[in-house]
């Protein structure tokens, strides 16, 4: 699995860059925002995932983990396959995806080329529960709740023996009553516990 590639750019095309790593052009498959940020004879580093298939190997590639996490997600869903899940990438950024798929926003999955309703409410029925808290901020913008007190608090339950599923499930519950100013971590934690209590 090759999980990045960090090299000199030394062509770019409408649908992907060649990156030399080690002496060695990869191509790398990235949707229009990530090429947009790579210029010719520049370093860059992408986060990357490898697609296998019984006649190619490609390399898809992104501008960080969290883009790329999103990809190999949106993969598990059914009749969702590495292009159609780089398109999501391409119209929507992570957040917005995100936001979309927790809010039942078939409206907003349907403008990606190739996703019709019926489509759109498979990716929102199979990925709800799995992609993770979303958190609204004071403009109405989606945010994905890493770095704040979502990641905190499930850090800390993964660390008290809970698994990853249950502490993201736990965390979003949590958000979703928090309304107006943010209470401390701690308290915060304290109510993470008392909802997972219920159903260890």
């Amino acid at each position: 699995m090759i999980a990045s590639v960090r090299g000199t750019v030394t062509a770019t095309a409408p649908d992907h860059a060649v990156v030399e790593v080690g002496g060695v052009g990869l191509a790398v498959q990235c949707a229009p925002g990530t090429l947009a940020e790579l210029r010719v004879g520049q370093e860059t580093r992408l986060a990357t995932s490898l697609v296998v298939r019984e006649d190619s190997l490609t390399l898809y590639g992104f501008a960080d983990d969290d883009a790329k996490a999103l990809f190999e997600l949106l993969q598990t869903a059914s009749g969702v396959g590495p292009r159609l899940a780089q398109a999501v990438l391409a119209v929507h950024t992570p957040d917005a995806v995100r936001k979309a798929i927790a809010n039942g926003d078939t409206a907003a999955l349907t403008r990606v080329p190739g996703i019709g309703k019926k489509g759109a409410e498979r990716l929102v029925l199979e990925l709800r529960d799995r992609i993770g808290p979303v958190v609204v901020g004071p403009d109405g913008a989606a945010g994905v709740t890493s770095g704040a007190w979502p990641e905190q608090v499930r850090q800390a339950l993964v660390g008290l023996g809970w698994s990853t599923g249950q502490a993201d499930q736990a965390v979003a519950a949590v958000a979703e009553t928090v309304d107006g100013p943010t209470p401390p971590v701690p308290v915060l934690l304290k109510q993470a516990i008392r909802l997972l209590g219920r159903t260890r």
